[in-house]
């Protein structure tokens, strides 16, 4: 554990660290709108910068603000999350905007306890939110702030037992700042994140670079990079998948809305199967023009690798779909391709439908 003068300074070197050399210039920063900020923090989960950045100022076009989110539909905002990935991330969205509207006024709660109440909301994105826009005295946890604390502390207990990772907590509220909190918090908040962002990164760390280099018990180790300590981890599988493009004559295609839970959640996609065989035996026996497979491809998630496999048939200008596919569970119908910028697809359906659709 740091002294107690490392402790009084550890925040006041990333204070002014931040100030210098952080991340000054992002969109989101320079702002106490919690409306923006918690905009970007949703996105940012699980997610670059860079990625984040076109999609942050698309959604801000769209819905400027709280209540221009909580009255649109939830395709509206599967279509503009279209391609970001974690689904459940935008309908939480959604959900949270209609729950500030109706039973907040319209209001963010102005404390971390508060907005963890929210769809979406965890201890460190609540955390985040009350530091940035209403400089409350909370500590963040994420995984980036996780490695640096873990470093500069020597915290080499097992992150994956939650008893281990409360404890971190516990550690990164004594490191807060305790003075001018309307300027230092939202500054160290951000210059935690930047730290670990930019400089404390998982592997080769710039330690000769870092401003707390020399209160870092990790550093002081020589073994850096051993922390932060955390034993469980996600194991990547495999999924095969088959996909029907059903479509007619003048373009439109087929497409069902997924269940709320499961891969793809409440986005609309082309019929999903568990194998060719599984595709080929709901078809109609009679199709107007081919049935063919197209090239198999792979499309990677975080933990999963999807191996999808589509086949493209044709169907007649008046001929149904068989009644074996069309469900209550997932609302489904013929959409031209004039309609699918609107509607919330996965990104490879997305891709596979307008690069490939056949003239």
């Amino acid at each position: 554990m740091l002294t107690p003068v490392a402790l009084s300074e550890f925040s006041a070197e990333i204070v002014h660290w931040q100030q210098t050399h952080g991340r000054n210039s992002l969109p989101w920063q320079n702002t106490r709108d919690p409306y923006r900020v918690w905009l970007s923090e949703i996105m940012l989960q699980q997610t670059q910068v860079a990625t984040v950045l076109a999609y942050y100022d698309r959604f801000l076009q769209r819905f400027p603000t709280v209540s221009d989110l909580a009255a649109a539909s939830q395709d509206e905002v599967l279509a503009l999350w279209s391609g970001l990935g974690y689904y459940s991330r935008a309908r939480n969205l959604h959900r949270c905007a209609q729950d500030v509207m109706a039973l907040h006024g319209g209001q963010f709660p102005r404390s971390a306890g508060q907005l963890q109440t929210l769809p979406g909301i965890g201890r460190s994105t609540a955390a985040a939110i009350a530091s940035f826009c209403f400089a409350e005295r909370v500590a963040i946890l994420d995984g980036n702030v996780k490695r640096v604390l873990a470093r500069v502390l020597g915290f080499s207990a097992d992150l994956a037992q939650s008893a281990n990772e409360r404890a971190l907590w516990n550690q990164a509220t004594e490191l807060l700042p305790h003075e001018n909190l309307a300027q230092t918090m939202p500054r160290y908040t951000q210059g935690l994140m930047d730290l670990g962002a930019t400089l404390c990164s998982s592997r080769q760390p710039k330690c000769l670079l870092c401003p707390v280099q020399k209160m870092c018990l990790g550093l002081a180790s020589g073994e850096p990079e051993k922390y932060p300590v955390k034993t469980r981890k996600l194991k990547r599988s495999a999924q095969a998948l088959s996909l029907l493009w059903a479509q007619k004559p003048d373009g439109s295609v087929w497409l069902e809305k997924r269940p709320a839970t499961g891969i793809w959640g409440g986005l609309y996609c082309l019929p999903v199967f568990a194998s060719d065989e599984d595709l080929k035996s709901q078809l109609p026996e009679s199709l107007d023009g081919r049935f063919e497979a197209l090239p198999k491809f792979v499309h990677v998630l975080t933990h999963k690798d999807l191996h999808l496999s589509p086949w493209i048939a044709g169907f007649q200008a008046d001929q149904a779909m068989p009644e074996t596919m069309v469900s209550e569970a997932c609302p489904a119908a013929w959409f031209s391709p004039a309609a699918w910028p609107e509607l919330g697809l996965p990104a490879p359906i997305r891709k596979l439908l307008t690069q490939d659709a056949p003239s």
